[in-house]
């Protein structure tokens, strides 16, 4: 029976010298990780040679997007599959003496070196991400959003101003709006009536919200013209934004946080390194090398829900 590989994260399924660099960080990481053996037990053995929970638990989280669909039970079988053929595979790798192979060799300083990276920047951005720089940005962030105002609308889009026309009748006469707009608005939310929920002027162009935000709640637009077609607008509500709670928007906050951390360091190393750059005058690489360090992530918080 032949055994399939999953994919890695990246999508790429491994070659026989990733297989034993991908052994060899294994080993160094397992051996790395503060586990007891009464909680670490050893699933399978491989020409003796042991494979534990914990290296599942590593495999899965290298694994990541090819595991998504499976059940528990099913993962960690698939898992534990691979780990086999991994070993396997590995030590045939180490009897042909591949590691001693030149590219062997600079992949797996490739990826010690990513590991290096990657370790001591999850370091310096758990260091960074407190509960009171958290706050900070939260309170920050709760001040520009508190206070603007946000409208609740339903808006109806067709292709032409004729046929905004002859809708704009229907319900002069009466004709429910979220019914037309299910039945005639070629809006991907026609579905929900033309809901379009609650919306800020920046969140739409700029001939929607012009009119959407002088219309008073329960009355309807004359057809108005985007590039996107002709729109209905029917305003629901309007009220003055608020914040959301500091929970709701809590693990944005702290990906926000982290990823500043991040790269304010690493601008932090690059400023003090020297670093020359063949391709390129010196300074166009020095310039080209600085990270955004002020837009490591989207800060912007979601407004509330009604």
């Amino acid at each position: 029976m032949t055994t399939s590989f999953p994919e890695t994260k990246t999508g790429l399924r491994f070659g026989l010298a990733s297989l034993a660099t991908t052994a060899c960080l294994a080993a160094i990481l397992a051996a790395s990780l503060p586990v007891r053996a009464q909680d670490n037990p050893v699933l399978a053995k491989v020409n003796g040679v042991e494979i534990r929970q914990s290296d599942v638990a590593l495999a899965e989280e290298e694994l990541g997007p090819s595991l998504a669909q499976m059940d528990p039970a099913t993962k960690k079988d698939n898992v534990l599959a691979f780990l086999i053929d991994l070993k396997i595979v590995a030590k045939a790798a180490e009897d042909k003496k591949v590691e001693n192979s030149e590219d062997f060799k600079k992949r797996l300083a490739f990826t010690r070196s990513r590991l290096l990276m990657d370790s001591l920047l999850a370091s310096e951005g758990k260091a960074a991400t407190t509960d009171e720089a958290m706050k900070k940005v939260y309170e920050e962030a709760a001040k520009q959003i508190t206070g603007e105002m946000e409208v609740h609308a339903r808006h109806i889009l067709v292709e032409t101003e004729d046929e905004a026309k002859a809708i704009a009748e229907e319900l002069k006469k009466g004709g429910d709006f979220a019914e037309l707009a299910k039945k005639k608005s070629k809006d991907p939310g026609a579905s929900d009536g033309g809901d379009l929920g609650f919306f800020t002027k920046e969140q739409m162009v700029p001939e929607f919200s012009a009119v959407a935000f002088t219309l008073e709640p329960g009355k309807i637009s004359d057809p108005v013209k985007s590039q996107f077609g002709w729109h209905l607008i029917k305003v629901e509500e309007k009220r003055a934004r608020k914040a959301p709670d500091f929970e709701q928007v809590k693990a944005q906050i702290e990906t926000y946080v982290t990823r500043k951390a991040q790269a304010e360091y690493v601008a932090k190393l690059r400023e003090a390194a020297k670093v020359e750059r063949m391709d390129k005058p010196a300074e166009a690489a020095k310039t080209d090398a600085k990270p955004d360090a002020a837009k490591p992530a989207d800060s912007k918080m979601a407004p509330a829900k009604k």
